[in-house]
């Protein structure tokens, strides 16, 4: 039977695992000279890719890498050591730039890969933890990775290693992004499809489009509006006259009028409707839409185009599109 473990061993293993990475990655910022500014350098001025490869836990990093600099400006592709060896080193194209990742720089792979990339004649930037290895000696640009050890209790599983191969990638990353200026709206034209893409890209348009357009008039007895904000199922209604807007009835305005009288076969939306309500042009940016429902605390805002009614835009809308 297995002694329990108590939470505080489990944290404190946690933390010293933490804490000695911490301090290794503080090291590898010692380690940087000026081969790592040359290279990015180099990199600026290629108009081929980023090839980066690798073989083991250091080809995953590799992918990480890759999809790094794809996010931020940089063309890059994985290529797999191993596979390099076996047909896939045909994906090196003449202008490109290799990285190869490898903790020793003496795995059998790269030691066949490195003569072959040699040959094509591709600048070959070496990210290794052994600056007498193979590839560091092979190699045109060397960013040293080195660490003392693993933070496995064993000194076997890579962890320490591999986290300053992905932080030496992640610096790469950065600067080549700063030296391109590359904006915001530059970095959401590679993420249409995500938060901050949406919040560049999406409109009030793009949403409104496709709720209902609930709308009564000033007249409109109270069961018509009541019928028309449960068949439009936005908990709100415009309250319009010739298509301009003269106000609004939402759900809470129907409570509140059922706790103020019993009889409201007489009223009529006029009656109920609160004036002058928040709007926001068609064309307007979704996440201005969002903004201004936080400041007022509400959770819809009726949408106008040229001065005229165009729909409603609700609060759930920007979170199934995951603005908030």
């Amino acid at each position: 039977m297995k002694t329990l473990i108590s939470k505080s061993t489990i944290l404190e293993a946690a933390k010293h695992s933490i804490n000695e990475q911490s301090d290794a990655i503080k090291n590898i910022a010692k380690l940087l000279d000026d081969s790592f500014a040359e290279a990015v350098e180099l990199i600026l001025k290629t108009n081929g890719r980023v090839i980066i490869t690798g073989i083991g836990k250091s080809a995953i990093i590799a992918n990480k890498i890759v999809a790094t600099l794809n996010s931020t400006g940089t063309p890059a592709v994985f290529m797999h050591a191993a596979d390099a060896i076996h047909g896939d080193l045909g994906l090196v194209q003449k202008k490109d730039i290799v990285i190869c990742i490898s903790k020793s720089g003496n795995t059998p792979e790269i030691k066949v890969l490195i003569p072959l990339l040699k040959r094509a004649g591709n600048p070959l930037i070496a990210i290794t933890g052994n600056k007498n290895s193979y590839l560091a000696e092979q190699a045109n640009f060397v960013f040293n990775s080195y660490v003392e050890k693993e933070v496995c209790p064993n000194n076997l599983a890579p962890t320490t290693s591999t986290t300053a191969q992905l932080v030496i990638g992640d610096a790469l990353a950065v600067c080549l992004l700063e030296m391109r200026d590359f904006s915001s709206d530059d970095f959401a034209k590679y993420h249409p499809g995500g938060t901050l893409g949406k919040k560049l890209f999406l409109t009030v348009k793009d949403i409104s489009l496709q709720n209902e357009k609930p709308n009564v008039g000033l007249k409109s007895n109270i069961k018509e509006v009541i019928i028309e904000i449960s068949k439009k199922r936005l908990g709100v209604s415009a309250v319009t006259k010739q298509n301009k807007i003269q106000g609004i009835i939402t759900d809470g305005d129907l409570r509140r009028m059922l706790t103020k009288t019993d009889d409201f076969s007489n009223l009529c939306a006029a009656d109920i409707m609160t004036k002058n309500p928040k709007s926001i042009d068609i064309n307007a940016m979704a996440v201005d839409a969002m903004q201004l429902m936080e400041q007022h605390e509400i959770s819809q805002l009726l949408v106008t185009q040229d001065g005229l009614y165009a729909g409603v835009i609700h609060l759930h809308d920007l979170m199934k599109e995951g603005i908030l």
